[in-house]
């Protein structure tokens, strides 16, 4: 895939974002190979480890010099938002691990992911209004989500950037790591941590939680049905029971 180096494993797949000479910049090359992923993990569902390649760089943002060129139609194309909303609804959770900086498309590319690794020398930025346009491929719905109406707005206004203990301490990442060879381990772990639960369990819960409030609680409910009637649900409860008889 152009752009994006895939490692497909037993019950994930780690996409690489491989830009190394744009920093990892998201042009259309990239979007479409984003989207070839998607409709993989459509098929087969599985996890997804999503990060940078580039060494200190996630993604610098949006390929400025295709975004200059872009006309009120391609906006209305939704080139951006699509893929990273298609990221966003995949069946199975998903975990991004950003080094160095995630800046403007970089940034929304990162909060479509479920959960948020980072290194201790991440930075997250949405710098469009200095750029004459507005974080249009999400941020202006999931990073209030993540952080809060008036904290998203003062970033999103400002452009003002938020390091990693920040982003930390807000909850827009799940975990800071010290050191760069820490955060492929680190991001795997929370993976394994996610893979010991029903898959079915967590398609459905993902859905729950991103359904819309109005879904609620009838989401919760039908999805509950569904999983009362998995053999998998039986066969967990009674290991849980069984081992609990034992100790």
């Amino acid at each position: 895939m152009s752009g994006l180096r895939i490692d497909e494993q037993a019950d994930r797949v780690v996409a690489v974002l491989d830009r190394p000479e744009k920093r990892n910049a998201i042009d259309v090359d990239l979007v479409n190979a984003l989207h070839e992923l998607c409709a993989e993990l459509e098929a087969r569902p599985r996890l997804l480890l999503l990060t940078g390649g580039a060494e200190g760089i996630f993604a610098g943002g949006a390929d400025i010099g295709q975004l200059r060129e872009r006309d009120r139609l391609d906006a209305l194309a939704a080139i951006n938002s699509a893929v990273f909303a298609r990221i966003r609804a995949l069946p199975m959770p998903t975990v991004v691990a950003v080094d160095g900086p995630a800046l403007g498309g970089g940034a929304e590319l990162a909060y479509a992911g479920d959960l948020r690794v980072c290194t201790s020398r991440a930075v997250f930025g949405q710098p469009e209004v200095r750029l004459g346009i507005l974080a249009g491929a999400g941020a202006t719905h999931r990073l209030p989500a993540l952080v809060g109406e008036a904290r998203a707005k003062e970033l999103l206004f400002t452009g003002r950037r938020v390091d990693a203990a920040e982003a930390l301490r807000i909850g827009l990442v799940n975990q800071v790591v010290a050191e760069p060879a820490e955060l492929l381990p680190a991001a795997h772990t929370l993976l394994d941590e996610v893979a010991k639960g029903s898959a079915l369990a967590l398609r459905l819960t993902k859905l729950a939680v991103d359904a819309p409030a109005a879904a609620h609680p009838h989401v919760d409910l039908v999805s509950q049905a569904v999983l009362f009637a998995d053999e998998e649900k039986h066969r967990r409860m009674t290991d849980f029971l069984e081992r609990r008889r034992r100790s």
